[in-house]
């Protein structure tokens, strides 16, 4: 409270010593900065009219100072046009006038402190959620940067199968093709593409009747040649499963 009248303030004082507030008091404006320097507080009461700084200059330069306390002024001068730019600001939630009316006066300061602690609230979760916000954003980063070392992983290996001298090919459980690398296009697709394609419609029966049996090592006769073939399952720790086939060097029987 800040008031340049002492009587004024003892009587503030004792009115509202039994709401449990601790109660801080300065004789003016720079007294009262230099308690809000090392003090916290939460509300603001200020008379008008005062030596050296007016209260509405006071409270204007605790706003920039102190912006999230909440500040009245009470003053017996009706200075309306000052009073009401200084509430326009922003600088002063209420104006109470003196003499005051004790139950109206505990009621709006009482007003001012649930006004503080509703503000200090949403300041509190908007804190969180800026804090949960740039969690999230770590943790979308780090997926995005695994999602490219992924890739990267992912194209080199692909190129590597590609450059693999035997046929190679992946089917999922629809027996589509997801996978061919340029031997097995060269082998079952004349140089087409094999990917898209069912198993039914380029492979020959005889690897059909592989990938529709146990997987493990098979043969395979074709044209004179002898291939060995591995067939195995993947996928099993995937969202999707599927199979491979792994034709090794022909060889004459």
């Amino acid at each position: 409270m800040v008031d340049d009248e002492e009587n004024i303030l003892s009587s503030l004082k004792r009115l509202l010593r039994r709401d449990g507030y601790r109660i801080l008091t300065a004789s003016g404006g720079e007294a009262g900065l230099e308690i809000l320097a090392a003090n916290a507080v939460d509300v603001i009461i200020s008379d008008q009219r005062m030596p050296n700084m007016t209260g509405v200059e006071f409270l204007r330069r605790v706003k920039t100072l102190y912006p999230d306390t909440v500040r009245l002024v009470l003053s017996g001068y009706t200075e309306f046009q000052s009073i009401t730019d200084a509430i326009n600001e922003g600088a002063i939630y209420k104006f109470l006038t003196k003499p005051w009316d004790d139950e109206q006066l505990r009621a709006s300061i009482l007003e001012a402190f649930r006004i503080k602690a509703l503000a200090d609230e949403n300041r509190r979760l908007s804190d969180e959620l800026l804090l949960a916000n740039q969690q999230l954003r770590v943790v979308l980063d780090e997926k995005q940067r695994q999602l490219q070392r992924d890739e990267v992983v992912l194209g080199i290996g692909q190129e590597i199968l590609q450059l693999v001298p035997l046929p190679i090919i992946g089917l999922d459980d629809d027996d589509m093709v997801v996978f061919a690398n340029a031997e097995a296009d060269r082998l079952f697709g004349q140089g087409a593409p094999l990917i898209g394609s069912f198993a039914q419609a380029v492979l020959p029966p005889a690897l059909l009747d592989i990938i529709g049996g146990a997987v493990g090592e098979h043969r395979w006769a074709q044209g004179g040649l002898d291939w060995p073939v591995n067939y195995q399952r993947i996928g099993f720790n995937a969202a999707t499963q599927g199979r491979v086939l792994v034709l090794g060097p022909a060889a004459r029987p």
